[in-house]
């Protein structure tokens, strides 16, 4: 697994926590890096995704929600819901990855800790969004 791949899975553990619990994310943070040996180019890079994410988090949940027809967010899956949003934060403010891959990337996470219909459901998503943003 690539390191950004794990920061990522790790900005989403994360993120979860924080979405379930509201709880301060330094916070979260720490405790949760006191669990974990990684590289500090990995947990640098999966601090950024989560802080840049919650301080943008109402601005990425309207555009997650102007694509999800017939969804709202707090009816998604929490975990699809952080996929989307961490994915969403890199299409608009981490210039640095390619969006095919940061795509590849949500999809290939909600395949790993969602349901069977997650990857469709979040690259359809996150589709509608590159589109927009790309117009």
């Amino acid at each position: 697994m690539g390191t950004r791949r794990k920061a990522r899975e790790y900005a989403l553990q994360m993120l979860f926590q924080w979405d379930i619990t509201r709880d301060n994310i330094e916070q979260i943070a720490a405790t949760f890096w006191e669990n974990h040996d990684e590289p500090a180019v990995v947990v640098e890079f999966a601090r950024q995704l989560v802080t840049r994410t919650i301080e943008h988090v109402e601005e990425i949940d309207a555009l997650i929600q102007r694509h999800a027809e017939n969804w709202r967010l707090d009816r998604m899956a929490v975990v699809d819901r952080n996929v989307l949003r961490l994915a969403a934060q890199e299409f608009l403010y981490g210039r640095e990855t390619p969006k095919p891959v940061v795509m590849n990337e949500a999809i290939e996470i909600a395949r790993r800790y969602s349901s069977l219909e997650s990857p469709q459901f979040v690259n359809g998503i996150l589709d509608s969004i590159k589109r927009e943003l790309e117009s």
